[in-house]
């Protein structure tokens, strides 16, 4: 715990730190910035999940959905990603000590380990216009992981 306090006592001490958490715009800015990267990251995960799922989509396989979505889906994260950093830096030391962030962000971790998983077998399963069970559970859970990590990220404010 020791070590993240001191990587979040220096992130507060940079210059994008300092920028975020000491200007009127600088926060809600950058809030912006991640927000806009989860919703490219989540609403294309969502899409190709709720297709495994057979809820919608049906007209195309899920693996060309995926295909389709896929730079779409990684440029999300990468703007999330750049995002998350920024307003780490502002408050880095308090959230490293958040119990809601502690759930978050390990669970965010998983979530883009799992969605790499999910990526690499949705060829396999999403070939044709029906889709097997294991690929329905699988974006089933998905899904309910990604909606953890959103309230995790809600409920950040509170503790």
């Amino acid at each position: 715990m020791q070590t993240l306090l001191s990587l979040g006592q220096w992130l507060e001490s940079t210059s994008f730190g300092t920028f975020v958490r000491n200007t009127l715009w600088g926060y809600p800015y950058v809030q912006l910035i991640h927000f806009t990267g989860l919703s490219l990251w989540v609403g294309t995960i969502a899409a190709v999940d709720l297709r495994l799922m057979g809820l919608a989509g049906r007209r195309h396989s899920a693996a060309e959905l995926a295909d389709q979505l896929l730079p779409w889906t990684w440029t999300g994260l990468g703007i999330a990603v750049l995002g998350g950093i920024l307003l780490f830096s502002g408050i880095a030391t308090s959230y490293v000590q958040n119990a809601a962030f502690q759930v978050k962000f390990p669970l965010v971790l998983l979530g883009i380990a799992y969605h790499v998983v999910i990526q690499r077998k949705v060829g396999k399963w999403g070939r044709s216009l029906v889709t097997p069970p294991v690929a329905k559970l699988a974006g089933f859970t998905e899904l309910a992981l990604w909606f953890g990590i959103v309230t995790a990220a809600v409920y950040i404010p509170n503790y």
